[in-house]
């Protein structure tokens, strides 16, 4: 005979509510349950989100999701400035004296995610991939000099609340 527990959770409930925001969550005063009983499990995880895709599967690339950056004029240039989480990779491209570097700025405060200098007379080309995390006011920023070059794609992967966005 299997036994009844009931289970008083606020952080279950926040991510039932999360998880099926279909439902509506549960209503105040309902409790949760545990059972002894071996009951199998379908996993709707997926499809209650709203996606039924794989989160591997939206962060693939497409035609509209993309967008491309060619970068060597020695000005800065934004290659995002709106809210979420990013996908950045490409390639740099850098003649022995050439210079590039990715930026994440506030308008304020800079910081180099990523620096490119010459360690060889003949130049050479480094590949690069990376995630960033935008807020209100953030950009990313690029520059490379004349002999240097930033070849790239970014791609949105999730909006600000981390909800994947699909290609």
């Amino acid at each position: 005979m299997a036994e009844e527990f009931t289970i008083n959770s606020a952080s279950i409930e926040t991510k039932i509510n999360q998880l099926l925001p279909s439902q509506g969550g549960f209503a105040a005063g309902v409790d949760f349950s545990a059972s002894t009983m071996v009951i199998p499990i379908v996993d709707l995880t997926e499809t209650a989100e709203g996606s039924a895709v794989r989160p591997d599967l939206q962060t693939s690339l497409s035609l509209k999701s993309c967008t491309a950056f060619d970068i060597n004029n020695e000005t800065d240039t934004v290659l995002i400035n709106t809210t979420g989480y990013f996908r950045i990779f490409g390639n740099a491209g850098l003649g022995a004296s050439g210079t590039a570097d990715i930026k994440i700025t506030d308008g304020t405060t800079t910081k180099r995610l990523l620096t490119f200098n010459p360690f060889t007379t003949n130049g050479y080309e480094v590949p690069f991939d990376f995630n960033v995390f935008l807020e209100a006011g953030d950009s990313i920023i690029a520059t490379a000099n004349a002999t240097g070059k930033l070849l790239g794609v970014t791609r949105q992967i999730a909006d600000l609340s981390g909800n994947l966005v699909n290609p």
